[in-house]
């Protein structure tokens, strides 16, 4: 059975805050503006309808500029109200191991006119010997920063949580919820009613947790029902709202959990056989797709609407040809959108898994894509982005070479497509 572990709510901590006019009032989710969660305003990937972003670009072609950044970071940028935020892990001097050493988990600042660094503010110092070994396509700084209001959230998966505001000052920070990674950290929380929700899928032990988003204090966790052998997954929850209620949809290894954010309860629960979970999850058309990752990944579509077990009653199709271990999904109209880690783009029809077309890409891929202005932007690890048209036709539009590795997914604001690449981060604009 799943068990559930409440806290009290550090109620006074909450007023004082306010009292003082550090905490802005609550919302009950990110604002819709820029870019300012991963994956973008409806947390889908898709960029709003006025938006119009190049087709075609190179290194000396449609650059606004290209900034370059320190330490390392597959954080994707956000960008609100003229600013773009990422995080990332600068090496602290000569502390430590030189193949361990301590960094300083920073959140980096920039204007997203011109690309000035504003301000690299350390928040929280990672130690050699907390440093473990991570996957060589990760990073120490890899979960996605969230902008909200006043407020920035700049998670860290294992190693904390903090919460400054748009200047980098601290309002709070939460180290008390380190567990024994595998391969690093990975998936970005959600915000919701003042929750701020994240999977906790390590070596053993794993749960979602909701810190209160105003004081960081726990409010609740949920642990995983199963007892998976592989028990590491990295995934970024999808929030979603089924007949009024919202459901905090997170998958993890051989399972995934819809969660009620008030009170952390699971509302229904799906096993299946899969682990180092990465894609987020995506809702269209009423269902819920999703991938297994590893070792041979499946798409699922789920119906959530059902309570408890539902797993022998609410999945309506899965698929096993060249599902994604790590890119996440699109979804318009009434398909699904998908590229392989291999490169191989699918097109499959959302209401039966029907596969309308596959085609090689080329290259290797972690960057979730994008759409724009019904185009779609795959960006392999070598730096080449694929333009595609959106639809049943396989059409591609442009294809555009940085010449940079890229695991980050991409950033749209406006005219404008941000691409963080190893070691600096693109205006594209024409």
């Amino acid at each position: 059975m799943t068990k559930i572990r409440s806290f009290h709510l550090a109620t006074s901590v909450f007023s004082l805050l306010i009292s003082f006019g550090i905490l802005g009032s609550p919302s009950s989710q990110v604002a819709a503006e820029g870019w300012s969660r991963f994956r973008g305003p409806s947390g889908n990937g898709i960029a709003e309808a006025t938006s119009n972003v190049p087709t075609e670009w190179s290194r000396d072609t449609n650059i606004a500029f290209r900034t370059p950044l320190p330490g390392q970071g597959w954080s994707s940028p956000v960008v609100s109200d003229g600013r773009i935020y990422l995080s990332a892990a600068i090496p602290a001097g000569e502390a430590g191991d030189s193949k361990s050493p301590d960094f300083d988990l920073s959140l980096i600042v920039l204007d997203a006119k011109n690309g000035d660094v504003l301000k690299t503010v350390s928040l929280m110092r990672q130690t050699a010997e907390k440093s473990p070994k991570i996957h060589k396509k990760n990073s120490h700084a890899s979960p996605t920063p969230i902008v909200d209001g006043e407020r920035v959230f700049v998670h860290f998966g294992y190693q904390g949580t903090a919460c400054v505001d748009l200047e980098g000052n601290v309002i709070w920070k939460n180290r008390d919820l380190f567990f024994k990674p595998v391969h690093g950290n990975g998936g970005t929380p959600v915000l919701v009613d003042d929750k701020l929700i994240f999977t906790c899928d390590g070596a053993s032990d794993p749960k979602v947790v909701a810190l209160d988003a105003n004081t960081g204090e726990v409010v609740w966790e949920v642990d995983r029902p199963n007892d998976a052998s592989r028990k590491f997954s990295f995934c970024t929850p999808a929030l979603i709202s089924v007949n009024g209620q919202t459901q905090v949809i997170a998958p993890g290894s051989d399972c995934v959990l819809s969660i009620s954010p008030d009170d952390g309860r699971v509302i229904w629960q799906l096993l299946y056989s899969g682990y180092s979970v990465i894609p987020k999850p995506i809702y269209h058309n009423g269902l819920v797709f999703l991938s297994t990752s590893y070792d041979t990944p499946s798409m699922l579509a789920i119906d959530p609407t059902g309570e408890g077990d539902v797993t022998d009653t609410h999945l309506k199709w899965s698929l096993k040809k060249n599902v994604p271990h790590t890119p996440s999904m699109l979804a318009d109209e009434e398909w699904i959108y998908s590229i392989s880690d291999d490169g191989i783009a699918m097109c499959v029809e959302a209401a039966t898994g029907d596969i309308v077309y596959k085609k090689r890409v080329g290259g290797g891929f972690s960057a979730s894509p994008v759409m724009v202005d019904d185009k779609i932007y795959y960006t392999n690890e070598s730096g080449l982005t694929t333009v595609i048209a959106a639809g049943p036709d396989y059409k591609v539009l442009a294809e555009n070479d940085l010449g940079e590795r890229t695991l980050a997914s991409a950033a749209v604001d406006g005219n404008a497509l941000f691409i963080r690449t190893a070691d600096a981060i693109y205006r594209i604009e024409e």
